[in-house]
């Protein structure tokens, strides 16, 4: 292990660029006694959850574009405002790390992020599901992203229909792999 400080380009608190390059270099390594020392370091959960979002976001954009061949694009340049900062009053912590809202646990001022229809929001509540509620735009963003790069809600349990060019097991096939590679235990 390397000691010191992260170089970087930005104005981000120590944690969060701690954060960011674990996230992004070395994922089977984090754990929960790392995560609570970015928490005790000044990291908000929910800023925790945004990061892995933004991260593995840009991760994918980035190795597919690598990947199919295509120039890198550049990141938008920020936008003023705030984030929401709005945590749903039925997360509690129990599945992971942080505290995740169960579909169960959704009160009714919390945004319906399973909703259970035909559509692009069809999210069925399993733990893949629940891992970014904490912070439901977060958690949104990333599940437009892998419906698009993986497949849509209502195409993943749709074993009589082939929705892109290989099919179900050989889709699950490379998931796994790239799971493995990445050290991803889930």
């Amino acid at each position: 292990m390397v000691t010191g400080k992260h170089d970087n380009a930005v104005v981000l608190p120590p944690p969060a660029i701690e954060a960011i390059h674990r996230i992004r270099t070395d994922p089977g390594r984090l754990g929960r006694h790392w995560y609570n020392s970015v928490k005790a370091a000044g990291l908000s959960e929910e800023r925790y959850v945004e990061l892995v979002s933004v991260v593995s976001l840009v991760v994918a954009m980035d190795t597919f574009r690598r990947a199919a061949g295509l120039p890198q694009i550049s990141l938008p340049r920020a936008q003023p405002g705030e984030p929401s900062r709005r945590r749903p009053d039925g997360a509690k912590p129990g599945l992971a790390w942080m505290p995740t809202l169960a579909p169960e646990d959704r009160t009714a001022d919390d945004p319906d992020l399973y909703v259970e229809h035909p559509g692009p929001r069809q999210r069925g509540g399993g733990n893949v599901h629940r891992a970014l509620s904490l912070v439901p735009e977060s958690m949104i963003h990333w599940w437009d992203m892998f419906e698009t790069m993986y497949l849509p809600a209502a195409a993943m349990r749709d074993f009589a229909r082939e929705y892109r060019a290989i099919s179900h097991p050989q889709i699950e096939m490379l998931a796994a792999r790239v799971a493995a590679l990445n050290q991803c235990v889930y």
